[in-house]
């Protein structure tokens, strides 16, 4: 591809399928992909735009899918702006990113212009002309500060869609994601790129009213991250959908989840996926086993794998291009990007133990919380866990869980099915890491990027 003849969104859009048999649908309206070929979703004309650096602001995914297809080839950077990003940041992220103009459905700071958009389309003349090379730009989801701000183009985003995916042909996409952060970014493109429909989902929906939405509208395909899976599965609703594929990814997928899901839909091919927005998509794993064969790591090939100190780096097309403002981008002199994903080798096959950030300290003694979450997931009767830390006068720190079991547990019940979980950890934990309590709740915070909410 040329500088002077980039292949945008738009064109790719038209190449893959008829815009006819495709729709993107919102949790308020559906839009065509013909409909929008003889309209706009934007109050403005397109060439306004060309060459800009632009915010996209929206409340709801559909007027900002919509936004993302129209600017692309246009604008000379569009940053993604997701629904949670908190309003002390938005004027560094407007800084950082150099914007000159926001499109969105709510006037927010601006940024010399702001550009109305919607999912209504207006009929309008357009000349989608691409002539920029568009600069794709997400933000981080850290928990903590302000979010960093990451440059891709769509060509790093789609490498890992190579052709035509016999599975996506015609396909209906969905994800628990918001398509403005890495992941949900993904499906989308797989969607589009592949030829299929997008069904978009909503914050504000009830995971129930979204599986109802999914299966009415013939979902095929769908991902999110374990802990999206997890109240999924807690649903009376899951069984109004039939997908024939099932994705996991963002969080580290251990072997109770996705023997749940093979029980819940026996038909459909479940895989578990790792990627980050920095070092994009590092393989798909489709076996049905937590964990990823060793033989990936070394291996040459489109996505090379190296483990560094425990670490999983990442080198390929898919990397991302820098971290806007100076920051610096944690690549290494070979290329390969540090994902900061700890792993551990047993048996021939790597297993994700938890962030290097994200350690507890038993008195000099590390343990990741993500290792002791999956020890007690195994326990039949739970349905998810968080894993923290709890001060002790004498090693700092003690282990803790909050857990989230099947069904509602009271008096001795409750003191046997602890005891039964505390049983489980001590048969595949060290000491130090079998908690020292156990909680049970009634339900787990989940973040705005679909992941337990882990606060400091």
């Amino acid at each position: 591809m040329s500088q002077r003849e980039p292949t945008s969104l738009w064109q790719k859009l038209n190449d893959a399928g008829p815009l006819c048999d495709r729709w993107l649908r919102g949790a308020e309206a559906d839009v065509n992909l013909t409909t929008l070929s003889r309209g706009s979703s934007l109050g403005a004309p397109l060439d306004e735009l060309r060459g800009a650096s632009v915010l996209i602001v929206a409340r709801d995914q559909l007027p900002a899918a919509l936004a993302l297809i129209e600017l692309d080839g246009i604008a000379r950077r569009v940053v993604l702006c997701p629904p949670d990003l908190a309003d002390e940041h938005l004027s560094s992220v407007i800084a950082t990113g150099e914007v000159d103009a926001v499109v969105g459905d709510r006037s927010v700071v601006k940024a010399g212009r702001f550009i109305p958009c919607s999912a209504e389309i207006m009929p309008a003349h357009r000349v989608r002309r691409a002539s920029e090379r568009t600069e794709w730009v997400l933000l981080t989801s850290g928990t903590t500060g302000a979010p960093k701000l990451v440059a891709h183009t769509l060509c790093s985003l789609s490498t890992a869609m190579t052709g035509r995916d016999p599975l996506g042909a015609g396909a209906v996409w969905s994800t628990f994601y918001d398509m403005r952060r890495y992941g949900g970014l993904q499906i989308f493109l797989r969607a589009m790129l592949g030829g299929g429909s997008m069904v978009l989902s909503s914050a504000a929906e009830p995971v129930g009213e979204f599986l109802v939405r999914a299966g009415a509208s013939g979902v095929t395909h769908i991902s999110g991250t374990p802990s999206h899976w997890r109240r999924a599965l807690m649903s009376t609703s899951l069984h109004k959908m039939a997908p024939r594929y099932v994705r996991l990814s963002g969080e580290i997928a251990d072997q109770a989840v996705l023997d749940h899901l093979r029980t819940a839909f026996p038909e459909a091919d479940i895989a578990h996926a790792f990627a980050s927005t920095e070092a994009g998509v590092a393989f798909a794993v489709g076996d049905g086993l937590a964990g990823f064969p060793a033989a990936y790591v070394g291996r040459p090939g489109a996505v090379e794998l190296r483990v560094v100190d425990g670490s999983l780096r990442i080198k390929s097309n898919g990397n991302a291009l820098e971290y806007l403002g100076g920051v610096a981008f944690p690549r290494d002199e070979d290329g390969y990007v540090d994902t900061g994903d700890m792993v551990e080798l047993h048996d021939g096959r790597y297993h994700f133990v938890g962030r290097r950030g994200g350690i507890i300290n038993i008195g000099g003694l590390k343990v990741h919380p993500e290792e002791v979450e999956a020890a007690i997931n195994r326990h039949p009767s739970v349905r998810m866990s968080l894993v923290k830390a709890r001060r002790n006068p004498i090693t700092g720190a003690v282990v803790v869980a909050d857990v989230v079991v099947n069904s509602p547990t009271a008096g001795h019940d409750a003191d046997a099915l602890k005891g039964e979980i505390l049983e489980g950890c001590r048969a595949t934990l060290a000491r130090h890491k079998v908690p020292a309590t156990i909680r049970f709740v009634a339900a787990l915070e989940v973040g705005a990027a679909g992941k337990l909410a882990r606060h400091a």
